[in-house]
């Protein structure tokens, strides 16, 4: 059995390396196509903004899981060190909760900048999204640095009471001390996931309820105009990336739950999952996005020719 796990193991550490290798690569050109945007005009608009930080936040994610993964499948001891276990918890936790976050911000952004409504303070943020997104993503950062505090103490408590106590009799006595100082840590990152979760759901049901009435509206013409195809190009970015933020949102439960046994095969597949998110999603918003679209059909047009 532990043999079986071995393997599954070694082939888990391929995979998720070349998930994070197609995923750094992926959003390395989501960043140089908006730094190229950047130094042209001299400004990114929000959209862009959020995009930017994101696309950095997960290239850093992906790095550091990826060379987590290798040197726990060719160095496993090395990750025994006193900092380095929990330093590469802290930073992939970091940012993680970035990537959450800064996706839900854009969610938000996409459902403030195209749903219309009268109520008056719908119609005064979208009036000031754009001075409220730096906040917007200042306050992610905050959250991002507060959960992996959080994380760098729940690993040095589980890594001090690993070495401070090895009998058998007191292993019981241990297991419901940690399980009680550990409770509120795991308590509040749960609390983050969820918020962000929450976030995400309201963005895409106040934009389909636009849709929705905005439809109803133009049931009389004929023609299409851009609010409609606004809405329609949002509203599937928004979908699909509800649906693959429902099973982030699992997983990332499921991994809190499965904290303690990193050989266990649920864990693999979870961790597997986690790292093919941020690569499949940005491949999303490129798509769905005019600038990064036409930049990537550009690029590949040109290998073609080659």
């Amino acid at each position: 059995q532990q043999s079986n796990v071995t393997s599954y193991g070694a082939t888990a550490s391929a995979i998720i390396t070349l998930e994070a290798f197609a995923g750094m690569w992926i959003n390395a050109f989501i960043i140089c196509v908006l730094c190229i945007a950047w130094v042209k005009k001299k400004t990114l608009n929000s959209n862009e903004k959020i995009l930017l930080l994101l696309g950095c936040c997960r290239f850093w994610h992906l790095c550091i899981s990826s060379l987590y993964s290798f040197l726990s499948t060719v160095y496993p001891n090395f990750l025994h060190v006193h900092p380095i276990i929990q330093l590469s918890a802290s930073f992939q936790t970091f940012f993680n909760y970035s990537t959450l976050w800064v996706s839900a911000c854009l969610c938000g952004f996409y459902c403030i900048k195209i749903a219309n409504f009268r109520n008056s303070c719908f119609i005064y943020l979208k009036g000031k999204i754009d001075r409220i997104v730096p906040w917007l993503l200042l306050g992610s950062e905050i959250f991002a640095l507060a959960g992996s505090i959080i994380v760098y103490d729940v690993t040095e408590t589980m890594h001090s009471n690993n070495l401070n106590f090895t009998c058998l009799r007191n292993f019981w006595e241990v297991s419901i001390r940690m399980d009680k100082h550990l409770f509120p840590s795991f308590f509040l990152l749960g609390f983050g996931y969820a918020a962000s979760f929450t976030a995400v759901i309201f963005s895409a049901v106040f934009l389909l309820f636009s849709l929705w009435t905005h439809k109803r509206k133009m049931q009389t013409n004929s023609m299409k105009n851009l609010s409609m195809d606004a809405h329609i190009r949002a509203m599937k970015s928004i979908l699909s990336f509800l649906v693959m933020y429902s099973i982030n949102f699992v997983c990332l439960i499921l991994t809190i739950i499965y904290v303690n046994d990193s050989e266990n095969i649920m864990t693999l597949l979870i961790t597997i999952y986690l790292n093919a998110f941020p690569g499949v999603h940005s491949l999303i918003l490129i798509f769905s996005n005019p600038k990064l679209e036409k930049a990537l059909l550009k690029i590949l047009s040109c290998v073609k020719c080659k």
